[in-house]
């Protein structure tokens, strides 16, 4: 499974990073330029409470936790990224601290592996292990982030850990996680649907999560019914979770079907990834050139920002944008290679050889090919490049 900036209910999911854009100046009075939380949502009027409660005392480390806590609950909920900042914001007394309260340090953790800085969430994410061994949610979060940096067997390890720490439902996803990477993607299946059916009381977020993971494990395997079925039934339980309708609409892509992805995304595309989906849907429609051109234009904005921020968390989306929008294979390949160097999961696997294979250069395909070969990865579009790539059908 993807690292997803959200890990299920089990962790402090977190929403897609923050989309930064060009000013926008309005035509007139009338536009809409962005809808605001309704103040009346007790989810907001709690935040407030919360926020008036940590002004009065910011050195109140249960108090700013709670509050970091709600506000990447938040995030994911509303997949709106200004919260994320808000969490690190509570938590500012503490941040830069080599050695911050336990509770401060796996928050740190998750909003840091939210940013792609891995080795510094390892870092913190070891010492809270180190320091409570029985932090089921310490466990999962390292499990993950060693799963999207290819370290299997120390994510391996990771879940193991959970088998009496968290629910059956936690610990077999996360394995079943490990193993869709790993030449198990069956078995792993079937194990984790069988969970699933013995605990339908589970929380809603947490089946979700697990829903997605069947989704996708079935994508990769070729079932398009079956991930379709699985993508419906996640969104029901999540109907605005950032990941799981960025993995959903590239499915959609895949199936040619841009018109449900434009629906799916709906109005969602602050986020710089559902806004990438929008417009590989759009170049779908030879109708929707006027509406490409300016979601074209809005990315090329975000994705410059990012770089002279010397943000990379979105060169994997970046590689995307170059390869299929601006047909620049160059300059793909080369994110897409720059990206390989961070997390190695399906979709950057398949965004490197895809832009290998339009350069025609299957040197810069090698080590990708080389890691399909080692881990017997499962993913029927990534093998079709593979082949191709070798000089097969």
């Amino acid at each position: 499974m993807s690292i997803r900036t959200a890990l299920g209910a089990c962790l402090y999911a977190l929403a897609a990073q923050a989309a930064h854009a060009t000013p926008h100046i309005p035509a007139k009075g009338s536009d809409v330029i962005e809808h605001l939380p309704r103040r009346l949502d007790p989810v907001q009027q709690e935040l407030r409470r919360l926020r008036v409660q940590l002004a009065a005392s910011p050195n109140d480390v249960a108090l700013a936790a709670s509050v970091a806590r709600h506000h990447i609950a938040t995030a994911r909920r509303e997949t709106d990224p200004r919260y994320l900042g808000y969490a690190q914001a509570a938590l500012a007394p503490w941040w830069a601290l080599p050695a911050p309260p336990t509770e401060v340090r796996l928050l740190r953790a998750t909003l840091l592996q939210s940013t792609h800085h891995f080795p510094e969430a390892m870092r913190d994410l070891d010492a809270v292990v180190a320091f409570d061994p029985g932090n089921a949610q310490a466990w999962l979060t390292r499990a993950t982030v060693q799963t999207v940096r290819g370290d299997y067997p120390a994510a391996t390890s990771s879940c193991a850990r959970l088998s009496s720490l968290a629910s059956q439902l936690v610990s077999i996803s996360c394995i079943a996680n490990v193993g869709a990477m790993t030449g198990r993607a069956a078995a792993s299946a079937a194990l984790l649907e069988l969970t699933l059916r013995r605990e339908p009381d589970a929380d809603a977020g947490l089946q979700a999560w697990v829903l997605t993971l069947l989704a996708e494990i079935a994508e990769r395997r070729g079932d398009a019914a079956g991930a379709e079925t699985h993508y419906r039934r996640a969104l029901e339980l999540s109907p605005r979770d950032s990941y799981l309708i960025g993995a959903y609409a590239d499915f959609l892509l895949d199936q040619k079907r841009p018109a449900d992805v434009l629906t799916l995304a709906g109005d969602q595309t602050r986020i710089d990834g559902l806004l990438l989906r929008t417009a590989l849907a759009l170049q779908q429609l030879p109708a929707q050139t006027s509406a490409l051109r300016a979601a074209d234009a809005e990315l090329n904005a975000r994705f410059n920002a990012a770089m002279q921020r010397g943000d990379t968390v979105h060169q994997r989306e970046q590689a995307r944008y170059e390869l299929h929008l601006h047909g620049d294979t160059g300059k793909a390949l080369a994110l897409a290679q720059k990206n390989w160097d961070v997390q190695k999961e399906s979709a950057d696997m398949r965004v490197l050889l895809e832009a290998a294979l339009k350069a025609g250069d299957k040197a810069a395909a090698r080590p990708v090919l080389d890691w399909i070969a080692k881990n017997a990865v499962e993913d029927v579009a990534v093998q079709r490049l593979a082949r191709q790539l070798k000089g097969g059908a």
